[in-house]
C-alpha cells in the first residue's frame, strides 16, 4: 500500500479506470450468460414460456410458415429475433470480446505515461549539474531519483493491473462462454420451432402436386370472383354516371338544336343575299351595256 500511495494521481486514475472496466466486464459476463441460459430453459420447457423474445420469434415463424410451409428459413428468423429483441445482450457480447485487448491497451497507456513521468523527472534532476554547490546537487539527485522511481511505478503497476485483468477475464470467458450460451440458445430454439411449433401451425404451402393443383384452382376461382365483383361495380358506376349525365346531355342537345336553327337561318340569309347580289350584277351589266349604246350614239351624232 505504501508503494501505491507513492504513485502520482494520474497513474492511480488509470488503475481505477482499468479496475472499473474489469468489474463492469465481469458483471456483464455473468448477466448475459445467465440471460442466455434462462432463455434456453424457457425453450426447453423448464419454465413457463412467457417471454417477449419467444413471442416475437414464434409470431414471425408462424407468418413465414403459413406462406412457405417446411421451406421456411428458421435460422434467419432466429437471427432476426436475436438482433431485434436481444440487441443489448449482443452489445454486451461485443464489449466482452474487446475487453481483454482494452485492458492490455490501457496498461500500455499507463506504461508510456509512467515512462514519460520518469524521463521528465530525470531531465529536471540533470538540470542541476551546472550548479557549483555539490551538496545541493546531491540532495536534488536523491529527490529526482525518487520522482523518477514513482514514474516507473506508474508504468509497472498499470501494466500489471491491465495484464492481470485481461488474464482473469479470459479465464472467466473460457468458463462462462457467452458465445457458446447464445449458440446453444439458437440451436434449442431452432429444434423447438421445427419439431414442436411447426406441427401445430396451419400452412398455405402445397404438400404435393395434387395440393398445388387444388390451390391453383381455388386461386383461379377467387380471381374470377374478384373480376366479377369488379365488373359489377364498374357497371353500376357506369349506370350511375349515365343517369347523372342525362340532364347535361339534354341541355347539350337543346344547345345543338338552337345552333342548327341558327345555322339554317344563316343559310337562308346567305341564299337570299346571293340572289340579291346576282340580280344586282345583272342590273349593273345591263346599265353598262346601255351606257355603251348611249356613248356610241353620241359619237355618231357628233360626226
Amino acid at each position: 500500500m505504501s508503494n501505491l500511495s507513492s504513485i502520482p494521481p494520474v497513474g492511480l486514475m488509470v488503475i481505477v479506470v482499468i479496475l472499473s472496466l474489469f468489474v463492469l466486464a465481469v458483471l456483464l459476463l455473468f448477466i448475459t450468460y445467465a440471460r442466455y441460459n434462462r432463455l434456453t430453459s424457457l425453450v426447453n420447457g423448464g419454465l413457463k414460456r412467457d417471454n417477449g423474445f419467444l413471442r416475437y420469434v414464434v409470431n414471425d415463424y408462424a407468418e413465414a410458415y403459413k406462406r412457405n410451409g417446411k421451406d421456411v428459413n428458421t435460422p434467419a428468423i432466429i437471427a432476426n429475433g436475436v438482433s431485434v429483441k436481444l440487441s443489448g445482450s449482443l452489445l454486451c457480447e461485443r464489449f466482452l470480446n474487446n475487453a481483454v485487448s482494452l485492458f492490455v491497451t490501457l496498461g500500455l497507456f499507463g506504461t508510456f505515461l509512467g515512462l514519460s513521468l520518469s524521463v521528465s523527472s530525470l531531465t529536471e534532476m540533470l538540470g542541476f549539474t551546472n550548479n557549483s554547490e555539490w551538496l545541493s546537487v546531491l540532495d536534488s539527485v536523491g529527490g529526482g531519483l525518487m520522482s523518477a522511481l514513482s514514474g516507473m511505478g506508474v508504468a509497472f503497476y498499470t501494466s500489471l493491473v491491465g495484464v492481470a485483468c485481461a488474464i482473469v477475464l479470459t479465464l472467466l470467458r473460457s468458463i462462462f462462454s457467452v458465445q457458446a450460451a447464445r449458440e446453444k440458445l439458437e440451436t434449442s430454439l431452432e429444434l423447438w420451432l421445427d419439431h414442436e411449433v411447426a406441427p401445430t401451425l396451419p400452412t398455405e404451402a402445397p404438400k404435393d402436386d395434387a395440393d398445388l393443383v387444388h390451390q391453383m384452382v381455388l386461386a383461379l376461382d377467387r380471381t374470377s370472383e374478384n373480376m366479377d365483383r369488379t365488373l359489377r361495380s364498374a357497371t353500376d358506376e357506369l349506370k350511375a354516371a349515365i343517369a347523372s349525365s342525362r340532364a347535361p346531355i339534354a341541355a347539350m342537345n337543346k344547345t345543338v338544336d338552337n345552333f342548327n336553327e341558327g345555322v339554317r337561318d344563316f343559310s337562308e340569309f346567305n341564299y337570299n343575299l346571293r340572289g340579291t347580289v346576282e340580280r344586282l350584277d345583272v342590273t349593273v351589266r345591263d346599265l353598262t351595256v346601255g351606257l355603251r349604246d348611249v356613248s356610241r350614239s353620241l359619237e355618231r351624232s357628233g360626226r
